[in-house]
């Protein structure tokens, strides 16, 4: 018998752990199992967890690169495969990572798009603040050029809690951009590696979390959470 029979066809979106690899569900390493083909945002960081959980299917790479490219070509594909699947490296498809393009043009072409819950780094952090998670705003990565103080200004009126993602090399530039627009007295947390060996979060004073960066060198991927206005 065809397993493969037991799951409706169409895109799915799976969410990968962000950290430790238990953190997968298993309904996301069952749908992994059943697909034609999975969309990898970076195959070989895929090709370590279908490794560890003994998935046996074949990868496409799929990244911010490509997919204009081919996406096309992958819809034109679902006569032939039923059920293909988009994981991003950590969390879920389209927050902050690959997925919307693809998922708009399905929406278009009348091919059904399942979303599976499952890990992201935005709830954890904001669990882990102490700042009111009633209401918050998702700002994503901030642009790194072009539209970024535009966005840091619209963000001084906010009275949800904001949470930003940011890298490593450009936690302390974007923490002295915000700090200078909300004021260096506002209360923000910054978890990071999150899930990890290394799982952190530091609470105070814009003041006081670039102080402790100008002293600690800033290592991992980062949450930003800010108290609104």
């Amino acid at each position: 018998m065809n397993e493969k029979k037991n799951i409706l066809t169409g895109l799915y979106l799976v969410p990968t752990p962000i950290g430790n690899l238990s953190d997968i569900t298993l309904r996301a390493i069952e749908t992994l199992k059943k697909m034609d083909y999975i969309l990898a945002e970076n195959t070989r960081v895929t090709s370590k967890l279908l490794k560890f959980y003994d998935i046996n299917v074949k990868m496409r790479s799929f990244n911010l690169n490509n997919e204009h490219k081919l996406v096309p070509k992958i819809l034109s594909e679902f006569d032939k495969y039923s059920k293909i699947a988009l994981v991003s490296d950590a969390g879920s498809p389209s927050i902050s990572d690959p997925g919307f393009l693809i998922v708009r043009e399905c929406v278009k072409n009348n091919i059904t798009v399942h979303a599976l819950p499952g890990p992201t780094a935005l709830i954890p952090a904001i669990s882990l603040s102490g700042l009111p998670a009633n209401r918050f705003v998702f700002e994503g990565f901030l642009p790194h050029k072009k539209g970024r103080q535009k966005r840091v200004d619209e963000l001084i009126e906010e009275k949800r809690t904001i949470v930003i993602y940011e890298a490593p090399h450009r936690l302390i530039k974007t923490l002295s951009e915000l700090s200078n627009a909300l004021g260096d007295s506002r209360k923000i947390s910054v978890s990071r590696e999150i899930s990890k060996i290394y799982e952190e979060t530091l609470r105070g004073s814009f003041k006081e979390v670039i102080s402790h960066f100008n002293k600690t060198k800033p290592k991992g991927e980062f949450v930003i959470v800010i108290k609104g206005k």
